[in-house]
């Protein structure tokens, strides 16, 4: 494993075409975000909702949820607000123009098509917001989280069809650091490559969890896989390690933030094979 790839904050470019965050360190504010919650348990009239008993045989209706983005700029204050019929998950109101804001977007590697949608929805909110933009890689928005350990930290994401997307880190103060390529393999292997690991190892991710069995197996008690909470990367961590960085004015070039897949997807295989390019 190549050492000293530092990865997020403030560091150099990535491969051209890409936005993977290829070497700096991966730091962010520690202040945690917090979530207000509103219910109204008021008793006036509802706006939107149809009222009045159902007619007929009373018959078991499986119950339905919505989540519903809210976005209100009619007036100088600014709100946007998510939720469903029965509470308001998150809310934020801008009063006045703000500093110039970003847009962070988890690159992958992951779901293809999860990815294409996200980079694109993300690009086009920068685009015509005029905001800047950084692309982090999904590995990295899950070694963030767990970055006051004392361990070596691995990052595994489920990558189906039996493989995994894996890298490594080390703590750093205000961060973590990256100390290996980005990866694509079995489980097997990925496990085989933990041998050569000096130390104890904090394992993070739903590749972790899915293959702790393959992944224990041969260190043991060295090897700790962490709990569903770090799972899966976190839109928080997103905005954890973007702020500091946009508050410098340091950002990507937009046309160069573009999906981290680390791997063909199944159509181009499928194409290879038919071309014979394989």
């Amino acid at each position: 494993m190549r050492a000293d790839r530092r990865v997020g904050r403030c560091g150099r470019r990535p491969p051209a075409g890409r936005s993977a965050p290829g070497g700096a360190h991966l730091r962010g504010s520690d202040r945690r975000l917090r979530r207000s919650t509103h219910r109204d348990h008021g008793g006036g009239p509802l706006v939107g909702r149809a009222g009045g008993r159902a007619r007929g045989r009373h018959r078991s209706v499986e119950r339905r949820s919505v989540i519903v983005i809210a976005v209100e700029t009619s007036t100088p204050q600014v709100s946007v607000a998510i939720g469903t019929e029965q509470e308001i998950i998150g809310r934020i109101q801008v009063v006045g123009r703000a500093r110039q804001g970003g847009v962070a977007v988890g690159i992958g590697p992951g779901l293809f098509t999860g990815l294409r949608v996200g980079v694109e929805t993300a690009k086009t909110l920068a685009q015509v917001t005029r905001a800047m933009i950084l692309g982090f890689t999904s590995l990295d928005a899950l070694a963030y989280p767990v970055r006051f350990t004392s361990r070596r930290i691995l990052a595994v994401v489920d990558a189906r069809r039996g493989e995994v997307f894996s890298s490594t880190y080390i703590a750093v103060p205000g961060g973590v650091m990256r100390d290996s390529e980005y990866t694509v393999s079995t489980p097997d292997h990925l496990a085989a490559d933990l041998e050569a690991l000096p130390g104890d190892v904090l394992a993070v991710g739903d590749g972790a969890i899915l293959y702790r069995d393959v992944l224990t197996e041969q260190r043991g008690g060295r090897l700790e896989i962490a709990s569903s909470v770090f799972a899966h990367p976190d839109a928080a961590s997103l905005v954890e390690l973007a702020a500091p960085r946009f508050l410098r004015e340091e950002h990507d070039r937009l046309f160069d933030v573009a999906p981290f897949y680390l791997r063909k997807s199944d159509a181009e295989i499928a194409w290879d094979r038919r071309t014979g390019d394989v």
